[in-house]
């Protein structure tokens, strides 16, 4: 479809420079690429970064997202490029929103997604106020995925590139938020075109690595995260078999996840066991045989529906579901409960379904997103 010539690029009846761009800037290349885009197209760019948890202890890390090594390059880049650049201190609100809640999930047994929550509660709810406030047309980030506008509005649509794709989280968007958001860098086809874009514009973080792990867990030890925050999570208590036969002693419930194969110290038992539930209310961690993973009903709760019509408005709705990150989409039939809740039948079982995760909703054609919800009990 060809685009309104009275729109400019981001979609607004005016033009760039009367057009003001709160550009969500983590110090990583993505997110100094669509600054620096936007920029150069002769928008009114203002830079904002998060300050998210302690600076001091934040730059001794790399691979972190909003520490102070992110931030000092998120000003570099702001000063080569011209444009005025601001750091917020959210370190209360996003101890609170995400931090808290990761550990409590983590103590109940669950596997969460911190980084939806981040997005859902920080970057696209009190960052996208703050950039209201400052008079911004739209705020624009530098996640991969796409903005379409639909029959009825915006639709939020996988990126180009399956490998860099983020709907999964950023399932929670809600059609409010996606009425301001702009993702410039959601049709580009591969990452490396984000790089060559750096380069071009000679941007000081053209070569700056990827971040890798939750930005707030170093090296990806959930498990001494959670140890400093809560410290009663490492209590011992038992392994048992699905009949409740106790096979050995663990050394906390926040060392396993769902699915763990290795590590439990319960070897020569004869066919490989997996770790199937958590019962941290009674320091328990279950284990059984690889068929006893297999999840064919998952109940889902908090559901952002992304879809035309009401959620509720029908029985049934056939699309593809995705209930982790690194998985493909599959075939699933979503039954709702209520307006924010359902039961999702999956047409073929799938292993190591875990509370904590979500549940992403896509079309069965194409590329758009549905929403979707949180998986909230074992089974």
């Amino acid at each position: 479809m060809p685009r309104d010539l009275s729109l400019n690029s981001l979609g607004l009846p005016k033009p760039p420079s009367e057009t003001r761009v709160v550009v969500a800037m983590s110090g990583g290349v993505d997110s100094s690429v669509v600054a620096a885009m936007l920029k150069e197209e002769g928008y009114d760019v203002v830079g904002v970064t998060l300050q998210l948890y302690d600076h001091g202890a934040a730059l001794a890390k790399k691979g972190a997202c909003c520490a102070g090594r992110d931030i000092h390059d998120a000003r570099r880049v702001a000063e080569a490029m011209g444009f005025p650049h601001y750091v917020l201190d959210y370190e209360n609100t996003f101890r609170e929103a995400v931090i808290e809640e990761f550990a409590d999930a983590y103590l109940a047994g669950a596997t969460p997604v911190p980084c939806i929550r981040c997005n859902e509660r920080v970057k696209f709810k009190d960052l996208l106020a703050t950039a209201k406030d400052l008079d911004a047309d739209c705020m624009a980030t530098g996640h991969y995925i796409q903005r379409m506008q639909g029959e009825h509005g915006p639709e939020l649509h996988s990126a180009a590139d399956a490998n860099r794709d983020q709907s999964y989280f950023l399932f929670s968007t809600t059609p409010e938020q996606l009425d301001y958001l702009r993702f410039p860098l959601g049709h580009l086809p591969s990452k490396a075109e984000t790089r060559a874009l750096a380069a071009k514009y000679g941007l000081p973080v053209a070569d700056k690595p990827d971040s890798q792990d939750i930005c707030f867990v170093p090296n990806g030890n959930y498990a001494s995260v959670i140890e400093k925050l809560r410290p009663e999570a490492a209590t011992p208590g038992e392994i048992v078999d699905l009949d409740g036969k106790v096979l050995g002693e663990h050394r906390g419930v926040i060392h396993y996840t769902i699915g763990q194969r290795k590590g439990l110290g319960i070897g020569g038992l004869g066919e490989p066991l997996y770790v199937v539930k958590l019962d941290a209310d009674n320091r328990r961690v279950i284990v059984g045989p690889k068929e006893a993973l297999s999840t064919r009903t998952i109940p889902v709760r908090e559901i952002n529906w992304l879809g035309d019509a009401p959620f509720d408005s029908q029985a049934e709705w056939h699309v593809l579901t995705r209930v982790r990150s690194t998985r493909a989409p599959r075939p699933a039939i979503i039954r709702p409960l209520s307006a924010t809740s359902a039961e999702v039948e999956l047409i073929e079982p799938e292993d190591g379904v875990s509370p904590g995760q979500a549940c992403v909703f896509y079309a069965n054609e194409g590329s758009r997103i549905f929403g979707g919800g949180w998986i909230w009990r074992g089974y």
